[in-house]
């Protein structure tokens, strides 16, 4: 059985959240509440539960207050946190790019299922706030443009430059990235779903399996159906629907 806390300020939301989360499994067990930086803060060191649900926006404060507190006491956290925040567009990318989990209130069923599967799966190790810091320092800049990435793997979270990112391949589910000076990383999601958080920060989705960060683009060849030749060496087909928009992106490079 997984213990969680809920931390809101609103009391119909946890209301509806524990029955949520009691129709859809028998595996997470709430053995707390909390709706305040400073009751919130007192249920996590009391409680210590593997997972934390918790909202952003609270009465004395925000669920990031939080977090700087049990940073500068502890360093180290060993609860799995899924965040709870309205569809603010800066801080959903901040989320994703941090390889955190969030819900979206008002709460979709679909959605919290996909989060109760991931919960299903955390370690109990403890786990850095290297991530944590990451989210921390873009949900601050309530900017787009994010300079790293966290990339969530088997053993564990890591940090790149989202401009050493050379180029992106689809594996089924997966996807693997190729970074500058690094080996390649596998991740368990779609390229679409990095597609829609990258394109806007100089990556292209050339073909079906392949998004590629056009500043790592050396040759565009023409013949053979076309393709492209990246700073790794690699050649990269271009499905045929990209072609006009690739040669235009090259253009305006």
């Amino acid at each position: 059985m997984i213990t969680a806390i809920l931390i809101d300020d609103d009391k119909h939301l946890r209301e509806g959240l524990k029955a949520l989360l009691a129709r859809y499994t028998n595996d997470i067990n709430i053995i707390g509440e909390a709706e305040s930086v400073k009751t919130g803060i007192v249920a996590i060191e009391k409680l210590q539960p593997q997972v934390i649900f918790l909202d952003i926006h609270l009465s004395d404060g925000t669920g990031f207050d939080i977090l700087e507190r049990l940073k500068k006491t502890n360093g180290k956290i060993a609860s799995h946190i899924v965040f709870i925040t309205a569809h603010e567009k800066y801080a959903v990318k901040a989320f994703k790019f941090s390889a955190l989990d969030f819900i979206l209130k008002p709460i979709d069923p679909e959605e919290l299922q996909h989060s109760i599967v991931k919960i299903k799966e955390i370690s109990s190790s403890i786990k850095s706030f290297d991530h944590i810091d990451l989210l921390l320092e873009n949900i601050r800049k309530k900017v787009d443009n994010f300079k790293r990435i966290a990339l969530s793997t088997s053993d564990g979270i890591h940090l790149f430059e989202v401009a050493d990112i050379i180029r992106l391949e689809a594996k089924g589910n997966y996807t693997e990235f190729f970074i500058k000076n690094h080996k390649p990383v596998l991740i368990s999601k779609t390229l679409k779903e990095y597609e829609e958080m990258l394109t806007e920060q100089g990556f292209e989705r050339i073909h079906q399996s392949h998004l590629i960060n056009l500043s790592f683009l050396k040759s565009y060849i023409k013949t053979d159906g076309g393709y492209v030749i990246m700073a790794d060496n690699t050649n990269i087909p271009i499905a045929q629907s990209k072609r006009e928009k690739l040669q235009e992106l090259i253009k305006a490079l």
